[in-house]
Parts: C-alpha cells; sequence; structure tokens
C-alpha cells in the first residue's frame, strides 16, 4: 500500500490517500423549506440573494453568495423543525432542539454579519464569541430550524 500525499485544500494541507475515485468539484445543500418564497426574502436579509427557482408555483430553487449556492425545496428532500430553545449553544443553548440542517458559513468579518442581521431581525441563536478551536462565531436561524454556524477563523 502506498503511503498518503499531500494535498493542498484551500491553502492547508491535508492527508488524502492515492487512489482518487472521483473528483469533487462543490457539494450544494438542499434545504427542506415551508415557504419557499419567504426563505428566498430571509436569504436576502443577510446578504444572499435568489438564483433561480423552478415549477409554477415555484417549489425548488436557489439561493447564492460568492461562489456558495443552497438549493431550497418546498416541502421535501431532508428534514425541518425548529425547537423551542433560543440559544443553541452555551450554558443554555440546546444543539437538539432544531430538526433542521446545521451548517457552517466562512465569512470575511462575523461581527458585520451579526450586525446585519440584528438590523434584519433575524432569530440569533448564538451571539459573535471567540471559540477555543479558533474560530469567532456566531448563530443564525432560519425559520425552519435551519442553523447557520456563521464563522472566521481566529489566528489567536
Amino acid at each position: 500500500m502506498r503511503s498518503p500525499q499531500q494535498s493542498p485544500v484551500k491553502g492547508i494541507y491535508r492527508q488524502c490517500y492515492p487512489l482518487r475515485i472521483m473528483n469533487v468539484e462543490h457539494i450544494n445543500p438542499i434545504l427542506n423549506v415551508s415557504d419557499i418564497v419567504a426563505t428566498f426574502a430571509w436569504f436576502e436579509k443577510w446578504g444572499w440573494k435568489k438564483l433561480w427557482d423552478w415549477g409554477t408555483p415555484p417549489t425548488f430553487g436557489a439561493v447564492g453568495c460568492g461562489e456558495c449556492e443552497i438549493f431550497l425545496c418546498l416541502g421535501a428532500q431532508g428534514g425541518r423543525g425548529r425547537g423551542t430553545n433560543t440559544s443553541t449553544f452555551g450554558p443554555d443553548g440546546d444543539e437538539q432542539a432544531d430538526r433542521g440542517i446545521w451548517m457552517s458559513v466562512f465569512v470575511d468579518d462575523v461581527d458585520t454579519v451579526h450586525r446585519q442581521c440584528l438590523v434584519a431581525e433575524l432569530d440569533i441563536t448564538f451571539p459573535p464569541t471567540d471559540m477555543p478551536w479558533k474560530v469567532r462565531e456566531m448563530h443564525v436561524r432560519h425559520p425552519d430550524g435551519h442553523v447557520f454556524r456563521v464563522g472566521k477563523g481566529t489566528e489567536s
């Protein structure tokens, strides 16, 4: 058996094995949403834009920001459900109450995104915090229980 090779992934070297079965170009998560039109509007409040929709009325679509894209599916393709919790991390946080998808979204400035979410009156379930794993992060929750961990790596 050959030894693992070094492979660059966004400037970070990670171990990978020489047998490559496929080359993944990108991954698009699919969120199950209860109201696709309202979800397009929700994403626009924190800087994403509607890319396209399909169907009359629409039952599938996508939002994007930068080079990232998230698919939206009305009432199917995954779980959803908002918990009764008000915090997703910390001493009073509940990481299991929401039944939606959790995703990490890395940005240039967590505090700017936080201010934008406050102005838009989005459900912030964890304020910007410097975490021990060297990421400054906050959480924002979609009305269907999908939680976005908005973060940026820290140097300290």
